[in-house]
């Protein structure tokens, strides 16, 4: 059924609501318990401290590098059948993951999920916008998408913890595949078809493969430097493999007909947007990964507890959010996201003062809210910005593109910062072990370990305190003018 003919309201529309919430609920939980599970999954599979970003970031790159071609492929394709694929792809990709007999195949897994995931996002909006014809019952779907996406990473901080202490952390994986299969099922009975029958139905699949491998080359290579040094020839050469990469991407961009990325959306206000997304995600992301490892490896709380840590800070995102939405317009974007974005560097450099022995009451918990309750806004925000004076055409791409960024700039984030952390902490260790008579006792192996999570938390302010900035000079849109924007539901 074509998008014209979508018209009359689908009476199993609230069936296929929550089918799409299912698969949403599913893609949101994998991120948070995967964090949960990996200091469990390193020891397993014996992966070193310099690899163990890969399990975080060969998801995040995937997903976000071919997220615009998904979406435009969910078009044409129709979205019921793309929403199909990626739940059985998504299904395949976790059952390979919680099967994983090394570390190469549970970064290989965790690539396939991402590429999935971005086929199954995408035409899962897309799938809500068509099934939803009327304006009220539309809004009120989205703010039922949009709930799961801030509780759904709550309670996949639990459900890691219970998995992972209670029965494997390979059941933090596995756990999709029954979830995908229920949702496939569903979905061929509650859905219905639809899809673009008009335009050029061409993809530019070479605009996603120099994306995408321009930003793994990269990654691998900030991945080398923390063993090998920065000035290392592998480090390098895979730095500027990645580069060029990325520089031929933008050159087909204004060559190919049907860009994956249409250059035409970077005017200062949407380009600003995208930036400080980009930024904020470098700053952010890693610091889930370390905290999770200071919970269980330096700490030693168990995986239930570290899930119960991270709670407070899902919760303010969610009430600072929604407070967020009723400031928007009385005082404008620019404001709201620019001091969002401070209290979370604060809250980052808060946390950059951890010892082996801070408290969670008086040191961690303080700086996770601080972080949480400036996030809140700068998301509001970002959504509002990323989409000011739109054209309708290109609406779905630069709602897409704002998740892209977000996404890219975590898995950098998190590369520089391990990288960062590990050099660290290798530093710390050769300094104290060059003083008469020390020995590496587990106290000295512990200071350096949170000396490393240190200098990254330092790290990852300097990127968020650099999206301030961004925010503040390019997307300098007043409250007025709100009414050119349009916000996506669950843009983020």
């Amino acid at each position: 059924m074509t998008d014209n003919e979508l018209q009359t309201p689908d009476p199993r529309r609230w069936f296929a609501l929550i089918t799409i919430a299912l698969a949403q609920l599913m893609v949101v939980l994998d991120s948070s318990i995967v964090n949960i599970a990996l200091p469990h999954a390193q020891l397993a599979l014996h992966i070193s401290d310099a690899n163990r970003q890969w399990a975080i970031t060969a998801y995040t790159l995937t997903f976000g590098g071919f997220l615009l071609l998904g979406g435009r492929i969910s078009d044409f394709i129709g979205r019921k059948k793309a929403f199909m694929i990626g739940l059985g792809g998504f299904a395949f990709a976790s059952l390979l993951g919680g099967l994983a007999w090394n570390q190469q195949a549970l970064f290989a897994a965790r690539g396939l999920q991402g590429m999935f995931g971005a086929l199954l996002a995408p035409a899962a909006l897309s799938l809500l916008s068509v099934t939803f014809t009327d304006a009220k019952e539309r809004a009120k779907a989205f703010a039922v998408y949009g709930a799961l996406s801030g509780v759904g990473a709550a309670i996949g901080l639990i459900m890691g913890g219970l998995l992972t202490q209670y029965a494997n952390w390979r059941w933090c994986l596995l756990v999709n595949t029954p979830m995908a299969i229920i949702a496939i099922v569903l979905t061929r009975k509650n859905v219905r078809e639809s899809r673009v029958t008009k335009g050029d139905t061409r993809y530019d699949v070479p605009g996603a493969i120099t994306a995408t491998g321009g930003m793994l080359a990269i990654v691998y290579g900030v991945s080398e430097a923390s063993t090998k040094g920065w000035a290392s020839t592998s480090a390098l050469t895979f730095m500027l493999v990645g580069a060029a990469l990325i520089g031929l991407f933008f050159f087909l961009e204004t060559r190919v007909p049907h860009p994956l990325l249409p250059l035409r959306l970077f005017n200062r206000i949407r380009g600003g947007s995208y930036l400080s997304s980009i930024l904020a995600g470098m700053g952010i992301f890693g610091m889930f990964l370390f905290m999770t490892f200071y919970f269980q490896n330096i700490h030693g709380y168990s995986a239930v507890k570290s899930g119960l840590c991270f709670l407070p800070f899902s919760l303010c995102v969610i009430v600072s959010a929604g407070s967020a939405s009723k400031l928007l317009p009385k005082i404008g974007p620019r404001p709201l996201a620019t001091v969002g974005l401070i209290m979370a560097a604060f809250g980052l450099l808060y946390l950059s003062t951890l010892t082996a022995t801070s408290s969670y009451a008086t040191h961690v918990l303080p700086g996770l809210m601080l972080m949480s309750l400036g996030l809140g806004g700068v998301f509001v925000s970002q959504s509002t910005t990323a989409l000011h004076a739109t054209p309708f055409h290109d609406i779905g791409a630069a709602s897409a593109l704002l998740n892209t960024s977000s996404q890219i700039g975590g898995s950098f984030g998190t590369a520089i910062q391990n990288t960062v952390a590990v050099t660290a902490t290798g530093n710390f260790l050769a300094v104290a072990m060059a003083k008469p008579m020390t020995q590496l006792t587990p106290q000295l192996q512990a200071a350096a370990t949170v000396h490393g999570f240190d200098m990254a938390f330092r790290m990852g302010s300097i990127f968020v305190l650099a999206a301030a900035v961004a925010f503040y000079l390019l997307c300098n849109i007043e409250r007025h003018e709100l009414g050119h924007a349009e916000v996506p539901s669950g843009a983020h």
